[in-house]
Formats: structure tokens, sequence, C-alpha cells
């Protein structure tokens, strides 16, 4: 085969590549081109089919098609050193193999499984800090060295902790930072964020983050040490802590990563750090806080592939679905979702937006800020130091000709009366309150200042949801609930014969937690003529509440109490996240 410099074949159609390596003719690419459509496989297979060329070869074709080289890879071809090059989680994560390592111009060449993968040698720039070129190997021996190299190292917890034993590793920009405090000059800040000690860490971090779907990660400096956590299932978890004269190391390295100013250390930051994991696009929000002892960090971790764009999969009832359809069927009016801050309210619109997201339908969002971008839809971010308020953005919504409008929050009166304008002009709006459930969210609205007969007119339907966890399937288990926990849930024995209990014994799949996951628990409250005529005789919360039970609401409660029964969920999560009803 003659010797083909790769960036003669990038972008070239695969038969010309393949004629260029002098393993077809051109009379036999329009051969199998001619039988293609018949055999409705690609031309690759096509002419493997036909005897013409080797799997390997069309292989060598394809690398060559995006401007890489081909080769043959093996454990014993590649020196230790260059394999330490890149850690064990990395290589695991986006199943690569380091095959070229320079450390004096920190370069590295990788070796992908696939043209397509092209995405990683991106991420490796920005995680690594390296200059990142990439060839193309045979799957299987890329899948050996990493059985063979990274397998067996430690994850979780135990690399962090093996990390930071392993002190022979500290450069000397780490150990100046020892017992410097603050008088630290930009370069030496540089310099440490760069360390291959630091940018270890944080990316052993994120991507057990990532893969444990962390909602957030933590990074807390304190008078004597600086903590790591994650929250997962909404609960946080603490990592093993670095030393603390690494803070400040490791939090220049995050703002390396998300554009931000290393240099300035008194006021908030936010960036933005984007990631493929596995495929999939993943995206950091960064938020920095000066605080006395430091620099706070929150990373939130905004996974797609984590989102359940479809409102058969947010944990709805196929009764609450039936409802919760027929509101967002109307062609005007507002729905109301509700509840506290990372309760699932986002994801539940988004859900509902998704299905209503067609070719002939125009819809406009305002947000606060934009944290999944969804085409079809136009997405608008607020800008307070812009003045771009709700209110403003809403108002210009109304001049773009929409069908339906979301509104992140109604925070004040200014924008709730934009919000029932829009709807009484024929548009369908979508927005968000923060209170306890349903009902209350009437009088949450009054005290705005709207007059009622303006609520009754416009508003179809609140929703008000919380978040529960899940049992862990791998070690769920039967038990019987002691006379107080059924006491919190307001039974008696006889109230539960015959149910079954459930909770999580605690496994290495869920972290010896009991719980993996997690899923909604609605309370859907339809507005009807006997709803409306309460609303405007000023009717109080409880007789609202009342009568909506009476036509067909189940409250939060009750809705936790059959995903209970169903052994989906635990006395202890339902009782924390939903109250007593009067």
């Amino acid at each position: 085969m003659p010797d083909l410099d790769p960036s003669e074949m990038k972008g070239r159609r695969l038969g010309r590549v393949l004629t260029k390596m002098g393993k077809v003719t051109r009379e036999q690419v329009h051969a199998a081109l001619s039988k293609q459509p018949s055999l409705k496989k690609k031309l690759g297979e096509v002419l493997v089919e036909m005897g013409l060329v080797t799997p390997r070869d069309i292989a060598v074709a394809v690398a060559g098609q995006a401007g890489m080289r081909f080769v043959e890879v093996s454990i014993n071809s590649i020196s230790e050193d260059v394999l330490a090059a890149i850690p064990p989680e990395t290589a695991n994560t986006y199943q690569i193999v380091p095959v070229a390592f320079d450390p004096g111009s920190k370069s590295v060449t990788v070796a992908l499984k696939s043209p397509d993968n092209y995405r990683a040698v991106d991420d490796l720039k920005l995680l690594m800090g390296f200059r990142v070129s990439a060839v193309v190997a045979p799957p299987e021996q890329i899948d050996e060295i990493i059985k063979k190299r990274y397998s067996g190292a430690p994850s979780g917890t135990s690399a962090l902790s093996a990390l930071y034993a392993d002190s022979s590793s500290q450069s000397d920009a780490l150990k100046a930072l020892e017992g410097r405090g603050d008088s630290i000059d930009l370069a030496s800040l540089e310099s440490a964020a760069d360390d291959n000690q630091v940018v270890r860490l944080l990316n052993l971090v994120l991507l057990q983050a990532i893969r444990d779907r962390a909602s957030d990660i933590h990074l807390e400096p304190f008078e004597d040490e600086f903590k790591m956590r994650c929250r997962v299932d909404g609960v946080l978890y603490e990592l093993t802590p670095p030393p603390k004269h690494l803070a400040l190391a490791i939090v220049s390295r995050v703002k390396v990563m998300s554009n931000l100013n290393i240099a300035e250390r008194r006021l908030p930051q936010d960036g933005r750090i984007n990631l493929v994991v596995n495929q999939q696009p993943v995206d950091l929000r960064v938020a920095v806080l000066p605080t006395m002892f430091g620099e706070s960090v929150v990373m939130r971790v905004l996974d797609r592939s984590n989102v359940q764009l479809s409102l058969e999969r947010v944990g709805l009832r196929p009764d609450d679905l039936a409802k919760l359809r027929a509101l967002i069927a109307r062609p005007n009016g507002i729905v109301i979702v509700t509840g506290p801050t990372g309760s699932g309210k986002t994801t539940t619109l988004y859900a509902a937006l998704n299905e209503l997201n067609t070719v002939d339908t125009k819809i406009l969002t305002a947000e606060d800020p934009v944290e999944y971008d969804i085409d079809g839809m136009i997405q608008c971010q607020i800008n307070l130091d812009q003045e771009l308020t709700f209110s403003k953005l809403l108002r210009s919504f109304l001049r773009q000709d929409p069908d339906i409008i979301l509104v992140g929050e109604v925070r004040d009166l200014e924008t709730a009366q934009l919000a029932i304008q829009a709807s009484l002009t024929g548009h369908l709006v979508f927005t968000t309150l923060h209170t306890n459930d349903a009902p209350s969210s009437v009088l949450r609205l009054i005290d705005l200042g709207i007059e009622s007969f303006l609520l009754t007119a416009t508003v179809e339907g609140i929703v008000a949801q919380r978040l529960v966890r899940k049992i862990c399937v791998g070690c769920r288990e039967e038990f019987s609930p002691t006379q107080e926990q059924l006491m919190e849930l307001a039974l008696r024995q006889q109230d539960v014969q015959g149910k079954k209990f459930f909770r999580g014994r605690g496994c290495e799949k869920c972290n010896k937690s009991g719980y993996k996951g997690r899923m909604g628990i609605y309370e859907i409250m339809a507005f009807d003529d006997q709803i409306r005529e309460m609303i405007m005789q000023e009717a109080a919360t409880s007789a609202l509440r009342a009568e909506a039970r009476r036509r067909g609401m189940r409250t939060l409660r009750e809705s936790g109490l059959l995903s209970i029964f169903e052994g989906l969920t635990t006395i202890d999560e339902v009782v924390r996240e939903t109250i007593v009803e009067d």
C-alpha cells in the first residue's frame, strides 16, 4: 500500500481514499455503489462482502478520512512512562490509551477506537492541559491495554487517598504553596494550577462525580482543612479531603478550565466547563465565592443524559399523566409548577415543552439560567447586570408571535401581570413558584397583588412536586415498620394490614446508602368552576385543599404513600419531603 499522508485523505470520499491506497479500482467502487441501494449497507460493508477489501482496510481508510493515522498497539510497545501519562479513570472513561508522551512540551498522542471519538481529544486538552493529538487503533487492542494496565487501578475515594499519599509526586510549585497564605504571586499560582497532581486530582473528582450522577460538586475552604463534597440524589456525601495547601491550586485549576480570572480572589465569579463523557455532553456551571478562608467553588453538573425529557419518565402516575397532558393541551392559560429549589420543577417543565415542541409551534423561554439547550425552542437568559429581567423579556416575547411561553419564575407583581396578559391574548404560559403545595400557590399569587378574577380567568392548573430517593434494587429488603414510623405517616396498624414496606440494606451499587436514583411525587390541582368560585369568594387554603381532594386531587403525602406501598421509596423519604394534611 502506498505510504499516504493522512492529511491527503482527510475529507475525501471513502471510495477515493481506498483507490488512493491502491486497494480498489474506480470501476470496483462504482460496482459497489450500484449494489449499495439494494443491500442498504454502508459502502465499506459492501466492499468487504464483495471480497475486495478487509475490515482493517476500511478502518485505515475511515481514519484517513478524519485525518488520522491508523496504528497497531500493544502493551509491550508502549513504555510505562507513556502509559502513566493518562490517569486510569480518564483512560477508562474515554476508552483511550496514550502511545506517545513528551513531558517537556506537555504533548501526548492518544489512540482512539474510532475517529468519531474526536471530542475526547478536546476534553483531554481541557482536563489535562496538554497538547493532544490522536491516532486510531483496533478496538480490541485498546481494550486489552486498558484491561491489563488500567482496570486494576483504585477508584473513587481509594484512588484519592492513594494520590494524596504519593508525596513524592508533589512538585516544587505545590511545595511552594505550603505556609504561604494569600501572599502568592500569579506565576506561582499558574504553575501550581498546571501541576500534574492537581490535574489528576480534579479530573478524578469530576469524572467520579459524573459517573455517580452527582448534581453538584462542592469545594469548600475552612480554617484548618479543605473539604470536597458531592450531592447525589439530593444528599451531600463527603470525599476524602485533600491537603489544605492544595486548596489554592485546585480552585485555580477550576478557574483555568472555566476561563475565569485566577488573579481575582475578592469578587464572586461565574463560568462554565463543557465536557463530553462517555459520548454524552456534560456541562458544569461553575460559581466561585470568596469566603473568610479562601474561595468556595460549587459546580452544578448538567448532564443531559440524566435528564428524562419525557412526561412518561418523570414519575407521573397514569391518571396524573392524563391530567397534566390535558392541562398542557389547552390553547391558552397559565400552568404553574411549584415546589422548593431542587424539587425537579425545571425538568417537569422541559418534559412538557419537549412534548409540545413541534414544527408548527413557536416556543420562547425566559430562564435564570438556561440549563439545557433544546433544539426548536428559542431560549433566553435573564441578565440582571444589564437589567434584563423576567418582566422585560416577557414584554419582548409578546412581540415575537409565540404560541407557548415559559417564564422561569414569577417573582414579582409585574412579571405575574405580564404572564396573565400573555395568557389573555391567546398564549399558553408555563411558570414556576416556590410554595409548599398546589392550593397555597393561590394565596401566594393573591399576596403578590393579582386580582382573584384575573387569577380564575387565566390559571388552568397548578402542579406541586417533590423528589424522593428510590430504594436501591440491588439491596432492597422487606421490613416491618415500627409504631413510631407509622405515626409519622399518621397511620395506624389497621390502616396497613396487608401492605408491604421496603428499605435498602446498603450495598456497593448505592455506596452503602440504600438508595439509588430519585423519582417525583406529584399533586395536580386542575381548576374547574367550583374551584374558581371558591377563589373568587376568597376561601381559605385548607378549604381549597379539601375541595380539590373531593374533586380527585391526590396530595403529595398520598402520592408518597402509594410509592411506599409499591416498594419504590421509604417512609423516611416521604416524611422528609411532605407535610401532614390538615
